[in-house]
């Protein structure tokens, strides 16, 4: 849209998942030759301005000789990246007339110097943003058209050149007739009014029918699922923890749309691979022992990106080798083990990312992982296995609903263990507890046992007195915290859940006891 020398048009930048509409002002005036780019540009942002006189040069369309002013509205929002490309240009070309931007229409794509539009990461919190301000149409790079299609009520359009943009905005013959695709040409664009990608295979490599034995830790492993309780294994090397955490996803529902979308979302925002549709597997996320502080929690320099814990949000993040990291990246998971989420903050600002992930723990039992029956191959000092265990914090493991042993499984055992079940029939009944605590829990906003709060617990959800014996004996003697009192009555209606039981039984929190004493009462 132009007025005179004014030009305008519309972009969106993200600060973490939230997106933040941006009216792009373009004014040509008088004055000595520049580019001035105003409201709080980062530096690759203020790039821009070089990258943008190359693409529009290339394409045939180039920039006005005079000054030019771009506004960047609202000017107090710090602004970041590269997204805004396509939304300045247009804005710019608008005012010089050679090319006329949509009102209702949102522009997304960074700009190469021969004028293609390459792909930016977080197209699609940003397109479905842009959805919840009001706007329906939206121009991207081909490249993220896919990603931006999944978003329902969407009308978006794809292009390779910043020709293809110029080209489908109303400019005149004389100027299209003037374009360069430089090597390229116009492309059809692809259009959609509702997502429809979709992500629900399972891997087939995987499956607890691999699992022989290990009855005890396939079943708090199955509780876990179920509740979606945080879990920790700990076992000799070679004992199956790592190939039984891999596995819990492929016993975890599907997630829903609105969980899908936010998944998605925050797997673009991290760009580090093409999203071509919702993501509806929980993710399994396993970063390695030396993974600092930022690659975690998220973070880093210029731009927050979300880390490990915010791409398990609502699938599974599983610490391997668990006391081999660093004692503050570890404890910096306690926050949004509580709350959900992680609040990045920094000088300009703070970036939040959702974080509700299921927490799987696996440690050795010693430093020299040789820990047999009566620890007669263990080379380990009693103190050097006190230290070993205790780099993971008291008030973490609290945070971890179920602790199990993981033993080792003799070879003759293996020969003759019958086939165990496979993930689909533990899947089963793992929906089934779902929907039993949805049913439940639908009154106060809730869905699964893990997210019940105490006050519930205490409350309309207390079990039966005669129920809690062994758990108030449990209290008394100091072998459980009162938040560990609270996650055994969690427990207690998973496991209830699970056997189709209206309510906690004695032997239900007994046998919740037992999964969460032994992480209680630490070696």
């Amino acid at each position: 849209m132009t007025g005179g020398n004014l030009g305008r048009a519309t972009g969106v930048v993200l600060t973490g998942l939230t997106g933040h509409v941006v009216d792009v002002e373009a004014d040509i005036g008088g004055g000595l030759p520049a580019f001035v780019l105003l409201g709080l540009p980062d530096a690759s942002l203020g790039e821009a301005r070089d990258r943008i006189r190359s693409a529009a040069r290339n394409t045939g369309v180039p920039l006005s000789p005079r000054r030019i002013t771009v506004n960047l509205q609202p000017a107090s929002l710090p602004k970041r990246g590269s997204a805004l490309d396509l939304a300045i240009v247009t804005a710019a070309l608008s005012a010089d007339d050679s090319m006329h931007a949509q009102p209702d229409t949102v522009y997304i794509g960074e700009l190469g110097l021969d004028g293609a539009l390459r792909p930016v990461p977080g197209v699609l919190p940003s397109v479905l943003s842009g959805v919840r301000h009001g706007y329906r149409r939206f121009v991207v790079p081909e490249a993220n058209l896919e990603e931006a299609r999944l978003v329902s009520g969407a009308h978006v359009t794809g292009h390779r050149h910043l020709a293809d943009v110029v080209a489908n905005s109303g400019a005149t013959r004389d100027i299209v007739q003037k374009l360069r695709w430089n090597g390229g040409s116009p492309r059809a664009s692809g259009q959609v009014h509702k997502g429809t990608g979709d992500d629900t295979a399972r891997d087939p490599a995987a499956d607890y029918s691999d699992v022989r034995g290990q009855e005890a830790a396939r079943f708090a492993l199955e509780v876990a699922a179920a509740g979606r309780h945080h879990l920790m294994l700990r076992g000799e090397p070679g004992a199956g923890k790592t190939m039984l955490a891999e596995r819990l996803p492929t016993i975890l529902p599907p997630l829903n749309d609105e969980e899908a979308l936010e998944v998605t979302a925050v797997h673009s925002v991290h760009g580090s691979e093409p999203v071509s549709r919702l993501i509806r597997r929980p993710p399994l996320v396993s970063p390695h022992h030396t993974a600092t502080m930022a690659a975690l929690v998220g973070g880093g320099s210029g731009f927050p990106r979300p880390g490990a814990a915010s791409r398990a949000h609502r699938g599974v993040l599983f610490l391997d080798e668990a006391p081999e990291f660093r004692g503050g990246v570890l404890d910096a998971l306690r926050q949004p083990l509580e709350s959900g989420e992680m609040t990045v903050h920094r000088a300009s600002g703070a970036a939040t990312f959702p974080a509700r992930f299921q927490l799987v723990l696996a440690a050795n039992l010693c430093p020299c992982g040789r820990t047999a029956a009566g620890g007669r191959d263990c080379e380990c000092t009693p103190t050097a296995r006190r230290r070993y265990l205790g780099r993971l914090s008291g008030p973490l493991l609290d945070r971890v609903d179920i602790q199990v042993a993981v033993p080792r499984v003799s070879p003759t055992y293996l020969a003759s263990a019958p086939a165990p079940e496979s993930s689909r029939a533990i899947a089963e009944r793992v929906r089934q507890a779902r929907l039993r605590q949805a049913e439940r829990l639908r009154e106060h906003g809730l869905r699964t046992n893990g997210e019940v709060p105490s006050r519930l617990l205490r409350g309309g959800l207390a079990p039966a007195p005669a129920a809690l014996t062994k758990l108030d004996e449990a209290f008394r003697r100091g072998w459980l915290s009162a938040r560990g009192y609270d996650r055994v009555i969690r427990l207690g209606w998973t496991i209830a859940d699970l056997a189709g039981r209206e309510a906690p039984a004695l032997e239900d929190l007994d046998v919740a006891l037992q999964l969460r004493q032994s992480q209680e009462v630490r070696p």
